[in-house]
């Protein structure tokens, strides 16, 4: 709860914000997505989704439990990725009136990844020396690494299949379930009792 505090802290709750936001929009249906989304209102579905958020994400970090600030950097990691693939790959739903931040500072896929890229290759090396190399570490390696690239880029295309386009809050709620789901997964290949 604590970790779920210090982010909520450290962002203003913007991406919380985005992902009750989106929620709210997609529960609303094809005709009032956007004006749902523009409500300053919570409504329902966007509380239910932050409850469920908190639910699972707090599930994942108990059965962590001690491996929790193994995990956290890493989901945060995968959940930021999510962010550039959403700004590279869909629409901005709001082109009309204006461009996002993101999209006017936007550089490219090949130079916004290339920070991510490095941070990866560094946590690769680091987590190569100090573990031995053998068959159990070098799966849950590689499974640490598809399975946040997969949820990385499957949950911006999901949700643009579902907006058809992205928002700034929808990049909050990319990110933010990107990270639960990468918990959940590291909570369950981790600590698989």
């Amino acid at each position: 709860m604590i970790s779920f505090a210090i982010s909520v802290v450290i962002t203003g709750g913007l991406h919380i914000d985005g992902l009750m936001d989106t929620a709210d929009g997609i529960g609303a249906g094809p005709s009032k997505r956007i004006e749902a989304m523009r409500d300053s209102r919570v409504g329902a579905i966007g509380v239910q989704s932050l409850i469920i958020i908190l639910i699972l994400q707090i599930a994942a970090i108990m059965k962590l439990d001690l491996l929790a600030p193994f995990a956290f950097p890493l989901s945060a990691f995968w959940g930021r990725l999510s962010q550039i693939f959403a700004i590279e790959n869909y629409d901005y739903i709001f082109k009309k009136e204006s461009l996002s931040f993101h999209h006017e500072h936007w550089k490219g896929i090949s130079k916004e990844i290339r920070p991510s890229l490095i941070i990866l290759s560094i946590g690769i090396v680091f987590f190569l020396y100090l573990t031995n190399l053998n068959i159990s570490n070098t799966l849950l390696l590689i499974y640490c690494i598809f399975s946040g690239l997969i949820t990385s880029i499957l949950i911006p295309h999901l949700i643009n299949k579902y907006l058809g386009g992205h928002s700034g809050d929808s990049y909050g709620a990319g990110l933010v379930i990107t990270e639960t789901i990468n918990l959940l997964l590291l909570s369950i290949i981790l600590v698989p009792k």
